[in-house]
């Protein structure tokens, strides 16, 4: 049985030694991803078509950091795909997925609706950012800490506000292991269209445009990310031809 109920799993280095990994019993393939929770009502992903692909030195790092643990448990935290789902199972690994944007879309939603039921001078409610993204947390990435070998976070940290980000990145944090591994990426300017991604093989990714589901937020600057990661170990980041940095970031 998984450890969850709920779920679905720029060229500058910055210290980029490779670390062990704890010792993991081997396992067949063929976990199942296991749902968190209910399905997630995702309007984002709603009439997405396929668009492009594109060559990932981040995810064939990423690949090269998790060769070897055997057994392990990844995150993806965009929507179901069975391409991405059947590559990780394939190499022995249970994958749970949250689409964390949609979750969001969601939680705003609802939390609209409830400040309509409530007067406006309400001081019991706290309406700042920071709150908000709290009360978002008690909803999400509830896994035990030190859990998770892997985590996708793909470009969701450009669509969320500053409070959000930085509290989704400390809750991260503490659901990977000591030498666990996270793969995101950061535009390095305002986007033309919202993307999703899949894994289609070990060095590259499908690009499927989808509908956005939030305006993009900001640029990180290099400093800006590694602060955001000050707790991983070490990183290392790529800069695609097409605006994306990679960033792999390792506890």
């Amino acid at each position: 049985m998984s450890f969850f109920e709920r779920l679905r799993v720029v060229g500058v280095r910055h210290s980029a030694a490779r670390l062990p990994h704890p010792a993991h019993p081997a396992t067949a393939p063929g976990n199942p991803v296991v749902p968190l929770a209910p399905p997630v009502r995702s309007p984002a992903i709603a009439g997405t078509a396929a668009h492009s692909a594109r060559v990932s030195n981040g995810l064939k790092d990423f690949l090269w950091y998790l060769d070897g643990i055997g057994r392990g448990c990844l995150l993806d935290l965009g929507p179901i795909w069975q391409q991405t789902v059947g590559f990780f199972v394939d190499r022995g690994f249970k994958v749970y997925s949250e689409d964390l944007l949609g979750e969001w879309k969601v939680f705003l939603e609802e939390e609209a609706e409830h400040l309509r039921t409530i007067p406006l001078d309400d001081s019991d409610f706290d309406r700042r950012p920071a709150a908000r993204a709290e009360r978002f947390l008690e909803t999400v990435l509830r896994q035990p800490a030190g859990t998770l070998d892997a985590i996708l976070v793909w470009d969701l940290l450009d669509y969320l506000d500053a409070p959000l980000a930085e509290r989704v990145v400390a809750r991260l944090t503490s659901l990977v292991r000591e030498g666990g591994v996270v793969l995101a990426m950061f535009h390095s300017r305002t986007p033309e269209r919202f993307q999703r991604y899949r894994v289609l093989d070990g060095h590259t990714l499908g690009l499927v445009s989808a509908h956005c589901p939030f305006p993009h937020q900001r640029v990180y600057q290099n400093r800006e990310i590694l602060n955001l990661f000050s707790r991983f170990r070490s990183s290392k980041s790529f800069v695609g031809r097409d605006q994306i940095r990679e960033g792999l970031f390792i506890r």
